[in-house]
């Protein structure tokens, strides 16, 4: 009864849900709906398009204006800079007794060619003034006037000598100035506040310092700058309308777009309510003290405008400037924003165009949408059920893709009834040639056949294989937990060397079953080698990868035991890896690249080049690129003496071992792998060097996994699982339910 309530209940909260996805999947629904939301992406089209360009004109405007005002803020800091330059050369003419015609045309000599410099002055203790200054015509005159007796000289230098242009009663005593008095209480260099200049009544800023000795102040030593001097230093603006300005605070210090008028003549500081620019009242309005750049954007009542504003500061002439200084260019909005707001005009009414011929279509997309409607949804509906068969039906249940390789995919699963885990091996035929798929099911077959001919525990496990309907390949494998010695050694670097003489040992066991059987792997290489755990034992070697696999039969080199149980050569035609060579470049012995007959040998030759890579680090012959050079120094060029690129421990034995591994011809090299196994386990290892088990579980409880595939991007997988080094490539689709099918059944068809 509380099944059925709660049935009842639930249902009876969903009915305006469903009629709302009813009448959504109605042909009428259809025909409203796909109209609706192509105009609804379009609108939003338009505005996305309508932001990204207002964002870039914005942008390339704030890019403008940020450059004009560093250009104005280098500037001025130039102009400014003079200050301690001019200093150290007026200090020179601070001497009383010095002719005045030699101070004088010094001065003037210095004055020129200052930009932003008004005056140039030396005070004395007595009264005395002179200096140079630059009249508002530009021409440079210089001066001298006394307190007692009260007169001034005004003179201009013409080829060397003074010429005096005016000679009257002067009242002008620096001592009450306050550029005098502030050198006198500092006794040193520093810069006045904002002030007007005497007779010009022109707002500036001047940069004092006393000259002193040892019996006092010897003189004060001035340079000047004024609104007028540095308003026509600073560049004009590039820009169409745009004005630059320099002030502080309210007070302004240099405004190239004034005119003449605007300058008051009283002795009153120059502010920016003088200069009656609209947009200049509007920038005051809103800024604010900052130590960085900024972008505004004001709103005056002659229209919109944007404007930057940047600090100046810091120390000019080695002194800081006592005020914060700021340089801002203002320009109207339609000069930099007009062309983009046109351009959004236009495009409004293009957009609107193409959207109402993508509503007509969307129209005709519709009626045809609703006539394949049932199409559709019963084509859905197999497709779950495919993907829910694949998924449960058979012995086993595909958990999860682990990696795909070249022509082949690797999936964990685990078995219904047994619940045990598994890795599942397949190749597709799509990815082969009509002439290769043959040679691929019986290359394909003969790996299995190996696989589970192999009793060795250093062996890899086969549980089961088998060919799909569809002709997909199949079999079915244990799952290991670890890594392959490739990863390992790119992940970990080079191996002590009695953990390598154990995992030697190791595959010199698998290798010994399968040789003694009549079987050559032929591609022995450390992607092919995987080191692993299982329950409570850790460093488990397994031999992979049986693809290549040659029969004693398929050579006229003789084994290295007879083979108890040989399979039937007419069974097994000789093979090659699909489109490429017969093992791998950098681990094979000298007689497999020259194609000469095999026999167990060659795959001790191999297993000496994983040996190297454990110790070292690295293959024995580096590759460069060219993979020829590679094979050549395998049949030409002698090893290097292992213990010259082994850093750590390296027994002697060892070394000869890995050095017999390595000969040439194969007569020197041991005769099987059980020889080598015994060669190996009687090396003695000094107990600081040994590999010992808790050394073992240590390690594997440090060690963590690759990452999930789940982790990885959609379009790539990482091979963990088995037989493959890690690579990334595209993955192929799955047809899970042919697998599964195929799977159903405890029999596989071979």
């Amino acid at each position: 009864m509380a099944k059925t309530k709660l049935s009842r209940f639930s249902t009876g909260t969903q009915p305006a849900a469903v009629r709302l996805g009813r009448a959504l999947a109605s042909p009428l629904g259809v025909v409203i709906t796909l109209p609706l939301l192509v105009v609804a992406v379009g609108v939003g089209i338009l505005l996305v398009g309508r932001d990204a360009t207002r964002t870039a004109s914005h942008s390339m405007a704030r890019h403008q204006l940020v450059e004009q005002a560093r250009s104005v803020q280098a500037d001025v800091a130039f102009a400014l800079d003079q200050a301690d330059p001019l200093m150290k050369l007026v200090r020179a003419l601070a001497d009383r007794d010095k002719p005045i015609d030699e101070v004088l045309v010094r001065l003037n000599d210095l004055m020129a060619g200052r930009p932003g410099v008004a005056f140039l002055s030396i005070s004395f203790p007595d009264g005395t003034f002179r200096g140079a200054q630059l009249m508002p015509d530009r021409h440079i005159e210089v001066q001298e006037s006394h307190v007692s007796p009260a007169e001034g000289k005004w003179y201009v230098v013409e080829n060397g000598a003074l010429r005096l242009v005016k000679h009257v009663p002067h009242n002008y005593d620096p001592r009450e100035r306050d550029f005098y008095k502030l050198a006198v209480a500092r006794r040193a260099r520093a810069w006045t506040e904002p002030y007007t200049f005497y007779k010009s009544h022109e707002t500036g800023i001047t940069c004092t310092e006393p000259v002193l000795d040892s019996k006092g102040l010897v003189a004060v030593l001035t340079v000047d700058f004024h609104v007028g001097a540095l308003s026509s230093f600073v560049a004009r603006p590039a820009l169409d309308e745009a004005r630059s300005i320099v002030f502080s605070k309210d007070i302004i210090l240099a405004y190239p777009a004034a005119e003449k008028r605007a300058l008051p003549t009283n002795d009153v500081l120059l502010t920016v309510k003088d200069l009656k620019d609209p947009a200049l009242d509007a920038l005051f309005a809103v800024h604010r003290e900052s130590s960085e750049l900024r972008f505004l954007e004001l709103d005056s009542h002659d229209g919109e405008y944007l404007a930057s504003v940047a600090p100046i500061g810091g120390k000019r002439a080695g002194v800081p400037v006592p005020l914060d200084w700021y340089v801002a260019t203002v320009v109207p909005a339609r000069t930099l924003l007009g062309p983009t707001r046109r351009l959004e005009r236009s495009s409004i009414v293009a957009s609107a165009g193409a959207l109402a011929i993508a509503v007509g279509l969307a129209l005709v997309l519709a009626w045809n949408l609703v006539r394949m409607r049932k199409q559709v949804q019963a084509s859905r509906e197999e497709a779950r059920s495919a993907e829910a068969r694949a998924r449960e039906l058979g012995s086993y249940r595909l958990v999860a893709k682990l990696g795909s390789g070249g022509m082949g995919e690797v999936w964990r699963a685990e078995h219904r009834l047994l619940a045990r885990s598994a890795a599942i091996k397949l190749i597709r035929p799509e990815v082969l040639a009509t002439e290769q798929i043959s040679e691929a099911r019986e290359r394909f077959r003969r790996e299995a056949q190996t696989l589970a001919s192999m009793k060795s525990r250093h062996t890899i496990d086969l549980f089961d294989y088998g060919v799909t309907a569809d002709g997909i390949f199949y079999y079915v494998m244990e799952l290991l937990d670890g890594l392959d010695l490739e990863s390992l050694v790119v992940r970990y670097g080079a191996q002590p060397a009695a953990r390598v003489i154990r995992m030697l040992i190791q595959a010199s066991a698998s290798l010994g079953e399968a040789h003694e059987a009549g079987l050559f792997h032929r591609d022995i290489k450390p992607p092919n080698l995987f080191i692993c755990r299982a329950a409570d034992e850790v460093d488990i070697i397994k031999l992979l990868d049986f693809g290549i696999v040659q029969t004693v039969h398929e050579t006229t080199s003789a084994p290295a035991a007879p083979s108890p149980a040989p399979i039937p050569e007419s069974e097994t035609p000789k093979l090659t890896q699909l489109g490429a060579m017969v093992g791998t470049p950098g681990f094979m012995a000298p007689e497999q690249i020259l194609g000469m007959p095999l026999d167990a040998r060659a795959d001790l030759y191999s297993l000496g080049c994983v040996a190297w890579w454990l110790l070292a680090g690295r293959e024995v012959f580096e590759r460069t690129g060219n993979e020829t050079k590679v094979l050549q120094r395998h049949l030409y060029d002698d090893p290097p003496e292992l213990a010259s690129v082994v850093k750590g421990w390296v027994p002697r034995e060892l070394e000869m071992i890995v050095q017999s591994l390595l000969a040439k011809e194969a007569e020197g090299r041991p005769n099987n792998a059980r020889s080598l196994a015994a060669q190996l386990k009687a090396i003695k290892i000094p107990d600081e060097y040994a590999w010992t088990e808790a050394r073992a579980v240590a390690w594997w409880r440090g060690y963590s996994p690759p990452a999930p595939i789940e982790s990885l991007p959609s379009n790539e997988v990482q091979i963990i699982m088995p037989g493959r080094s890690v690579d990334q490539r595209p993955v192929a689709a799955t047809d899970e339910k042919a697998i599964a099918q195929t799977l159903a059944g405890p029999t596989a068809r071979g």
